[in-house]
């Protein structure tokens, strides 16, 4: 038998390990990750053509055979709160994944509202400094947008320490700390948010495209691409121009420099793109065992007549990522806190008044009608200065509260009071309220209320609290037909439950 020489034989064994793909585990399977409990258990990833894959933890294991194109995934049999475990994949090349704990997962979702960290909030410092809990593990997805659904994503689980969880989304941390504490369970957090984005980019191509209403983003996109070389020429010749005129003669005069102006939209503000963010950073997450969804968005989306759509959109959203996760998880949404002036007071304010409002309301609707899902309301703890408002504690309480109640099935209060129904009866107005037990103005006199007659225009209103009930009337109005409530940018509405919770803004005709 004649040897090869010893450089050819190195050379195919070469080949042959560079031929042999390792096993490979998808990209939210990392030290320190949550399983969801009590329900089986997914885990996929790669590996070679035809190899079988075994993946072990607590005393179960489960097998699959790698398709032809690499890909494969099991499903553990259900498992109990519990860990520390490690869990062991195995085929050609072995992983170990080290202190996986048992427990319930959420996905927390939207744009900046939910991004922002918990070092930006009210009391930041002693806030980060208390933000260790070792069964709170935190998983970020980064920022990618793609035109394809992608299946792998960056992110990795981390223990829910001051260090981690300063940069972590301070909605999402007070939440799960919430649960966490009411619960005594492992609580996983995976935030896959994205400041200035619409809906239409967390929604996947194929549900957009299933719809008349919202298929046309996609030409509509496309439009913007090819249109924003004259949009760049004219932000720089024009806009960008005046803007360092304006600046330069605020610097001399020792006055504040105007905000320089946003660039178009263009192929350089990819995360505006249609299903950009579903395919980038949902659609590798996909299906990773959830117990539920938080989303805090809405801002992008409120403006003409998108704020109206929302309330068809959003669900077909949901509906798409419930199909895809396999799992009709609950879905909780924040609504729009107060934010800017409002056109009664200033009419040039760049923020209407109606799209916010009507957006919240789209909110509101969306809650009340899709199957699985809650409002956390936020019109008082907003900020008229700042869309970024600091106080994310009462909104991650909130929604834990939302959770806790319709998902856990705990005895408490999640709601202020909800405007169900008006009745008229002469010059009164009466509004009726669900969760109104100990309904009342929080600090002076009831506000937020106007009324209108058959003109439609709208007068501040005397409200008065009898029971469950408030009756709005105007001395000026003798036959009402409409009333709103806390119907602006940032409106001075302060009606309250027992509870402290704040009633959310509403109008009666709804439209």
């Amino acid at each position: 038998m004649v040897s090869q020489p010893w450089f050819l034989t190195l050379g195919l064994a070469l080949l042959a390990t560079q031929a042999s793909a390792a096993v490979a585990l998808a990209s939210p399977f990392t030290d320190h990750a949550v399983f969801q409990r009590e329900r089986p258990v997914p885990v996929w990833g790669t590996a070679d053509a035809g190899e079988t894959v075994t993946v072990s933890c607590a005393g179960i294991s489960a097998k699959a055979v790698a398709g032809a194109d690499g890909k494969w995934k099991v499903e553990l049999a259900p498992l109990p709160v519990g860990g520390p475990y490690d869990v062991t994949v195995s085929g050609s090349s072995t992983i170990v994944v080290k202190n996986v704990l048992v427990g319930d997962v959420w996905l927390c979702s939207g744009q900046s509202n939910m991004a922002f960290g918990l070092n930006r909030v009210v009391n930041k410092t002693q806030e980060v400094a208390q933000a260790n809990h070792p069964t709170l593990r935190l998983f970020k997805v980064g920022l990618v947008a793609k035109e394809q659904p992608q299946s792998t994503c960056e992110g990795t689980w981390q223990i829910c320490t001051p260090k981690s969880a300063a940069g972590f989304s301070a909605v999402a941390y007070y939440f799960g700390r919430e649960l966490t504490k009411e619960l005594n369970v492992p609580i996983g957090l995976m935030v896959s948010a994205w400041g200035g984005t619409g809906a239409e980019s967390w929604t996947s191509q194929s549900i957009l495209e299933a719809s008349a209403e919202f298929r046309a983003v996609f030409p509509a996109w496309d439009k913007t691409v090819a249109d924003s070389p004259k949009a760049m020429e004219r932000y720089r010749t024009v806009d960008l121009a005046k803007w360092e005129k304006e600046a330069a003669a605020a610097k001399a005069a020792g006055q504040p420099v105007p905000k320089k102006p946003r660039e178009p939209n263009g192929p350089n503000t990819p995360h505006l793109r249609p299903a950009a963010l579903y395919n980038g950073m949902i659609a590798p997450l996909v299906p990773y065992g959830l117990r539920g969804v938080i989303w805090y968005q809405g801002e992008a989306n409120a403006t003409g007549t998108r704020a109206e759509a929302y309330r068809r959109l959003l669900p077909q959203m949901v509906a798409g990522w419930r199909a895809d996760f396999g799992n009709d998880f609950p879905f909780h949404l924040v609504q729009l806190a107060n934010f800017g002036l409002d056109q009664v007071k200033v009419p040039s304010d760049p923020w209407p008044v109606v799209p916010w409002a009507v957006l919240r309301e789209s909110q509101a609707l969306v809650a009340a009608t899709m199957p699985k899902s809650g409002l956390a309301v936020a019109i008082d703890v907003g900020d008229p200065n700042d869309i970024h408002p600091a106080n994310k504690q009462a909104v991650g309480q909130r929604l834990a509260l939302i959770a806790l109640a319709k998902d856990y099935g705990k005895d408490v209060e999640f709601s202020g009071p909800v405007a169900k129904a008006m009745i008229i009866t002469g010059t009164i107005a009466e509004v009726h309220f669900e969760h109104a037990q100990g309904l009342s103005a929080k600090e002076g006199d009831l506000q937020g209320f106007t009324i209108a007659g058959e003109d439609g225009r709208f007068r501040p209103a005397q409200a008065v609290i009898r029971g469950a009930t408030v009756q709005v009337s105007c001395p000026e109005i003798p036959n009402p037909i409409s009333v709103r409530y806390a119907w602006g940018n940032s409106p001075s509405g302060n009606l309250v439950n027992q509870a402290g919770l704040p009633a959310g803004p509403f109008r009666f005709p709804r439209k």
